[in-house]
């Protein structure tokens, strides 16, 4: 195991050349992930001849692109449309993902019905917290439907040799470890796994050593970041409630190798969502401060576990 950063926590868009180099001169980290946040980003930024520098700066600084995040809008929606239109969304993504040299895509899944759910980080501890549902929903349509998506996402996967890894969200298709062994017994590849982010885990009221061991071998990729249950935040980890080490240790008995990347939207510095209380760029002197710690943090708590993190 290693350890990684996002770039989009150093600067929420692009371009991204700068967020590689200062990532590579934190010390101590191997890899960075990217992200098509959206269809002006497919268009506009990842061109060949962009993807190809981006390709070649990444190993310039001695780092791996561990995945490529996307979020294929429409995967759930009851209109047929919708869903063919993120089947071809993700096809192109996968084409920029190759010549980038990632063989890894990321992505959450959709809310029901694509449904407006609230925003998980703006939840108080004393605030009601629910949703209007229309009537007459049918919900089981729904999630075949999702799974009918899923199987196209595969044969996609398999045409391009890659994988996708699922991130589990509240309130989302795959919002827990039981919906992701449910969509795992209905899929015909090894082609979609799981990304393991205990911080969106732990409000659904799960434990991620516990997730390690049920979902084994199909963990992709992960997320580290630490979380209280209140909330869907991403804090640096040991300010929350979650067992590192046993979730390290897990990882290892399962044989993962994969990257542990620290994924810290919400600490201080931290770029984010424009629009939300936030800046699209980060604070450079806070945000090292804080991966620094991050780093030091993680590697303690495996070493107590006798696992040797690879730097």
């Amino acid at each position: 195991m290693y350890l990684g950063v996002p770039t989009w926590v150093f600067s929420w868009g692009a371009p991204y050349d700068d967020a590689i180099r200062r990532i590579a001169r934190l010390g101590g980290f191997k890899s960075v992930e990217l992200t098509v946040w959206n269809e002006e980003l497919l268009n506009g930024y990842y061109t060949p001849s962009t993807n190809r520098q981006l390709r070649q700066l990444i190993a310039d600084e001695g780092l791996k692109l561990s995945e490529l995040f996307c979020i294929p809008l429409g995967m759930a929606s009851e209109d047929a449309k919708q869903r063919a239109a993120s089947v071809e969304y993700l096809k192109r993504v996968l084409d920029v993902a190759h010549q980038l040299g990632a063989d890894t895509v990321l992505t959450v899944t959709s809310c029901p019905f694509e449904l407006d759910f609230p925003f998980e980080q703006l939840k108080p501890t004393s605030q009601e917290w629910t949703i209007e549902l229309p009537k007459g929903l049918d919900w089981k349509r729904n999630w075949s439907d999702f799974v009918d998506t899923m199987h196209q996402y595969e044969v996609l996967l398999e045409d391009a040799n890659m994988r996708m890894a699922i991130e589990p969200h509240p309130n989302r298709m795959i919002h827990n470890s039981a919906g992701m062994l449910r969509l795992m017994d209905q899929l015909s590849t090894n082609r979609i796994g799981l990304n393991l982010d205990p911080s969106h885990l732990f409000p659904m009221g799960e434990m991620a050593q516990v997730v390690a061991y049920e979902v084994g071998d199909r963990i992709f990729h992960t997320h580290f970041s630490d979380n209280d249950g209140q909330s869907n935040a991403h804090w640096r980890p040991g300010k929350g409630k979650i067992d590192w080490g046993a979730t390290i240790r897990a990882l290892d008995d399962i044989g993962y190798n994969g990257p542990l990347s620290l994924e810290l939207e919400d600490v201080p510095g931290a770029a984010g969502y424009p629009g939300f209380n936030r800046s699209p760029h980060s604070q450079p002197e806070l945000l090292e401060r804080e991966y620094r710690l991050a780093r030091d943090y993680i590697i303690r708590a495996a070493e107590e576990q006798g696992v040797q993190i690879e730097q």
